[in-house]
């Protein structure tokens, strides 16, 4: 009789062995076939991310693009003549009047300061060597370049 008992139990047992591992199995496949959507999901997220990025750099192109044509149209603009004589005279003076205004003013402030210094007891030698700084030299420098260089750039261009 215990081995009809047995031999009962233990055909039970071999007979759902199989449908127990194919459960595993299945639950085994589902959870793979969750981690491989998630996946997917990220692997999703992050071309949208980069699609995002691509259009923002897109935009950021055409801006610039379209920025940079209105101002050099703007450029071109100012050098066209409007067709009123007085504007136009105006418009071509505003640059030279401002450069000799600030040499004037430039040339007074040296001038205050020299004459300060020869007060003070400094003499003349002195009062010069004191009155021209490396600032002044490096100005000076800048408007002979743009002056006299910047006419040899001109002419090479043309």
């Amino acid at each position: 009789m215990i081995e009809t008992l047995l031999g009962g139990l233990l055909g039970g047992a071999f007979r759902l062995a199989p449908e127990v591992l194919k459960w595993l199995d299945r639950k085994g496949e589902r959870g793979h076939e969750l981690a491989m959507q998630d996946k997917a999901l990220e692997f999703e997220k992050l071309r949208g991310a980069s699609r995002m990025a691509e259009i923002g750099a897109s935009a950021d192109a055409a801006w610039t693009t379209g920025a940079m044509d209105a101002y050099r149209e703007a450029i071109v603009a100012q050098g066209r003549p409007s067709g009123v004589k007085w504007v136009d005279a105006l418009s071509t003076s505003v640059r030279p009047i401002i450069t000799y205004w600030f040499m004037a003013l430039y040339c007074s402030a040296k001038f205050a300061a020299f004459v300060a210094a020869m007060n003070a007891g400094a003499g003349w030698g002195e009062a010069v060597i004191n009155s021209w700084t490396q600032a002044d030299q490096a100005l000076w420098s800048g408007v002979l370049n743009f002056w006299f260089v910047g006419r040899v750039f001109e002419r090479t261009r043309s």
